[in-house]
């Protein structure tokens, strides 16, 4: 579920200062639904507002820091299967090799993920998914697209989903409760760390226009681990060069809401 969900893209806030814009009336081509999706886009938008975002608030006031950090720790944790797998399928022996080791490292050492000894010892986190998978074969990514409840996508990515889900652990908690619970506090999550980012979309001119071009540009970046688009001029040069996203944690279904204004 990782680094998908919507919100995610905008821990690239400190990227977006140089955001080219098109001419008025000139559509993005690589938006070419772009009316269904602002649709889309505005009720996302309004489950955020009314039930999201005051419960992420909610628990963000009621529960310790210390606390916060360990749950946080546990759902990164959980993701890490993906991670493996997708290491393998893109060829990356040596990644493969260390989000193996931090996997084993905070599962065990770190007490089922609720702590992250794996970072202290240099292991770095890693952050491939079955969407960047695709890009990395040569699939391309097709029109962007934002989905219910979920948030910005493109039709590759939105094809990778199923890979993400059969390797997400969760799926294969039996007790239906339990399932629910854990997938909902992975939401939960999500939204509370993605709080901070909420000024910064509310300054955007267009938010829609801006999530669409941060989910774009971060998706480029992470298909090409880093290098620069050649096809996609979303940020002025001095804006791009050189740019390294924050690593972010996954993305959980509901969190779309939030990037709506």
């Amino acid at each position: 579920m990782q680094r998908r969900i919507v919100f995610i893209v905008l821990a690239l806030s400190g990227l977006l200062t140089g955001c080219a814009t098109l001419p008025p009336g000139e559509r993005d081509p690589r938006d070419r639904f772009e009316r269904t999706n602002r649709a889309v886009y505005r009720f996302n938008d309004g489950l955020d507002r009314h039930i999201a975002r005051p419960l992420a608030k909610g628990y963000v006031k009621v529960t310790p820091r210390p606390v916060r950090t360990g749950v946080s720790n546990f759902f990164q944790n959980l993701f890490y299967p993906t991670v493996i797998v997708n290491d393998l399928l893109q060829g990356k022996l040596k990644s493969f090799g260390g989000d193996t080791a931090r996997l084993v490292v905070n599962t065990t050492l770190g007490i089922g993920g609720l702590f992250d000894p794996a970072t202290q010892m240099g292991l770095p986190a890693g952050d491939e998914d079955f969407g960047q998978t695709l890009g990395k074969w040569g699939v391309p990514t097709g029109p962007y697209v934002v989905l219910p409840l979920i948030g910005p996508s493109n039709v590759r990515d939105t094809v990778g989903f199923a890979g993400d889900w059969f390797t997400d652990p969760k799926n294969y908690v039996r007790n239906n409760y339990v399932s629910l619970g854990l997938t909902g506090m992975s939401l939960l999550d999500l939204r509370a760390e993605l709080l901070a980012t909420d000024d910064v979309l509310a300054r955007a001119y267009d938010p829609y226009v801006f999530v669409r071009n941060a989910y774009l540009q971060r998706r480029e970046f992470q298909v090409k681990d880093g290098a620069p688009a050649d096809d996609v001029e979303i940020f002025e040069e001095e804006d791009s060069a050189g740019a390294t996203p924050p690593d972010v944690p996954a993305t959980p279904a509901t969190a779309e809401a939030a990037p709506a204004q």
